[in-house]
């Protein structure tokens, strides 16, 4: 079985696996380009509403292939170009403007936690374990794939993870703040599937507008006055007409996404 990035639709919802089960789907440097080139694909489809990751099995992933690192990692510059791959494939995820679901079994560790943290919602099994215990191998984690994993879980948190090195389970994950909730593991998948169509079922345009507003105020710099009155865009779209139309008919509403 070649190491992937598998990608199927089902209707308004793009579903993209991480597959290389013989390592856990470990990623290789293949992995992160197919990974980052589809995400980027997604993120420009008009149709899609939705993208849901996940890993092959019961595992999401269990980081990089450690077995890769001796050729690719030989000097800095290997490392450098290596992992700007692994980078942009984080930032292909983090900027997509679609919303993203991760679905968490198993292993969510090194790689597939940074994978996970790009996420916009994560919904993981109770039996999954979250960590980075790189210490062990020792090497650090790059700042460029850090910085994702540093917004999420706060400096306290990102300092337990990789500077102690022990593994969370989903509860302590939960609790920090790393995922948006814990089901039972074999309600994982179809969690992630209604959440979804939870999303799907809602203005398509809303949900790009809102990652893009909670992205700009994450910066901390006010509004200007021409992104305030840019806020409003909704005024002029077919779909607010139809959402105010719908819940005044007490009917569900039919979003195109115009």
């Amino acid at each position: 079985m070649t190491p992937n990035i598998l990608c199927k639709r089902d209707g308004h919802i793009a579903i993209v696996t991480l597959f290389n089960p013989e390592k856990l789907n470990a990623l290789n440097a293949a992995m992160w380009r197919g990974l980052c080139e589809t995400m980027r694909g997604l993120g420009d489809d008009k149709v899609l509403r939705c993208i849901i990751l996940r890993g092959e099995g019961a595992v999401f992933a269990a980081g990089g292939d450690l077995e890769e690192f001796k050729s690719a990692r030989a000097d800095v510059d290997g490392a450098l170009a290596y992992h700007e791959v692994v980078g942009e494939a984080l930032a292909a995820i983090e900027n997509c403007p679609l919303p993203t679901v991760a679905a968490i079994m198993g292993p969510c560790v090194g790689g597939g936690l940074e994978i996970a943290s790009a996420c916009d919602l994560r919904i993981a099994g109770e039996g999954a374990k979250f960590g980075a215990p790189i210490m062990k191998l020792g090497f650090s984690m790059y700042p460029g794939e850090l910085a994702g994993f540093l917004k999420l879980a706060g400096p306290a948190v990102a300092k337990e993870i990789l500077i102690e090195g022990r593994l969370l389970s989903a509860a302590e994950a939960y609790a920090k703040g790393l995922v948006t909730r814990v089901v039972a593991d074999e309600d994982v998948w179809l969690e992630a599937q209604a959440t979804a169509a939870r999303i799907a079922a809602g203005a398509p345009l809303v949900a790009r507008w809102h990652k893009q507003w909670i992205a700009r105020l994450m910066e901390g710099q006010p509004l200007s006055d021409d992104e305030k009155r840019a806020s409003f865009a909704f005024l002029d779209s077919e779909d607010y007409a139809e959402g105010l139309a719908a819940f005044l008919e007490k009917r569900s509403p039919q979003f195109k996404g115009r």
